[in-house]
């Protein structure tokens, strides 16, 4: 737990400089008078950064450890945050956009952390923490970039966030642990059984396998969600006359819904109905939310569409990658971890650009009403056999952190927490 707590605490300082500057950059980048493809080619440009090298990360943290690849995404993240503030053309916001993707590939490395440091059975709880203390920095993050703007201008959120990234990653440096060290002893996590080849080719060609099917299922519900909500501005513009000044307090309560849903509501869900039974109900209630945007032309329908969204996110993703790390074996864990990041990554530039074209040329609603389709459409794959859980010497080599945690916990309470 104490290890877990730091690293809630490096993820929630992190995001609260992602959300600074994230729903800004519409605004900025029609400064320079371009359309809504181009900003969604800025906005896609993180996620394709990111699917470029997640999978590295991964391998790289299986091997050498996570506390090592969480610091150098910090460092990463600082410099893109200072491009960002530094930014007088398109082709600045665009390079800064793709050292955040290389900084932001570390997530998937993030929650191998949170599956290490946590029993199999609580995992998609812990995953689900993970997510709350990131969605309540998306809450707190748009608020500090409105004020800082109106107190340092265009440059103020880049610097500010830059400054947070440095801090948390001093933090980091002084207090995370190291999850992988008696991972690392007893199963020496560096040998492979699949390569990033063999790895990626089975994501086409055994779309029966239960891996498979979950990081697709993350995939096109990670696409269809972040990558239409930071066009969502340019929808509320235009039918509801939200501007820069305020659109901040839209995406508060957006992440707010994501942190008390999180928080409150999703442990319970997971003893109640089940992994599978949670994600198949987040799926419906995403579906519905997005195709609401879409169809806004007054506040009471946003506010529904905006709590509907994070309870399907909230149900969905925790579920999908609690799942996911039971599946896949413990010394490829961060590797498969950044596979899913990685299919997600892609997901995530083909949507904005996508939604960023469809707008143009079809009409401000259509990119939600064909991203709800979308997710609406993975409710067959959500069916995972029971025979693909952990069981017998697998089951045990997980549960045996859980064991030894538990055990040092009684012997001496105290240190352990220290």
């Amino acid at each position: 737990m104490g290890k877990l707590i730091v690293l809630f605490v490096t993820a929630f300082v992190d995001m609260v400089g992602t959300a600074m500057i994230l729903p800004l950059l519409p605004y900025y980048a029609q400064t320079f008078g371009v359309n809504a493809a181009t900003v969604g080619i800025l906005v896609s440009a993180f996620s394709l950064s990111q699917l470029a090298c997640a999978p590295l990360w991964g391998r790289m943290s299986d091997r050498f450890g996570r506390r090592p690849a969480i610091l150098a995404g910090l460092a990463i993240t600082a410099v893109a945050y200072v491009l960002f503030g530094l930014a007088e053309s398109v082709g600045a916001l665009l390079l800064s956009r793709i050292v955040q993707g290389l900084g932001g590939g570390t997530i998937g490395v993030v929650q191998a952390y949170v599956a290490d440091a946590s029993p199999p059975d609580e995992r998609t709880k812990s995953m689900g923490w993970l997510s709350a203390v990131t969605s309540f920095g998306a809450v707190v993050g748009p608020a500090f970039g409105s004020v800082t703007v109106s107190i340092g201008g265009r440059a103020g959120p880049g610097f500010a966030a830059a400054g947070l990234a440095l801090i948390v990653a001093v933090f980091a440096w002084r207090y995370l642990r190291e999850s992988l060290t008696a991972t690392i002893t007893a199963e020496h996590p560096t040998v492979r059984t699949h390569t990033s080849r063999t790895a990626f080719t089975a994501m086409f060609t055994q779309r029966s396998d239960p891996a498979t099917r979950l990081i697709w299922i993350y995939a096109v519900a990670i696409g269809a969600f972040y990558g239409t909500v930071p066009t969502m501005p340019l929808l509320f513009s235009d039918r509801l006359g939200i501007t820069e000044q305020t659109i901040g307090y839209v995406i508060v309560y957006l992440g707010g819904m994501g942190v008390i849903v999180r928080a409150l509501i999703l442990g319970r869900a997971v003893d109640r109905l089940g992994e599978e039974r949670l994600s198949r109900l987040g799926i419906v209630l995403l579906s519905i939310g997005l195709a609401l945007v879409g169809a806004t032309t007054n506040y009471p329908t946003l506010v529904l569409a905006l709590t509907l969204m994070p309870l399907g996110t909230a149900f969905l993703f925790p579920c999908l990658s609690g799942q996911l790390s039971r599946i896949v074996s413990r010394r490829e864990r961060g590797f498969y971890m950044g596979i899913q990041h990685m299919f997600g990554g892609a997901s995530r530039v083909a949507f904005p650009i996508g939604a960023g074209i469809a707008m143009d040329q079809l009409g401000l609603g259509v990119p939600f009403f064909v991203a709800a389709g979308l997710v609406i459409a993975l409710l067959p794959l959500t069916r995972i056999p029971s025979a693909a859980q952990p069981h017998g010497p697998e089951r045990d080599a997980a549960r045996a952190p859980a064991r030894q945690s538990l055990e040092a916990f009684r012997q001496s309470p105290a240190q352990t927490l220290g």
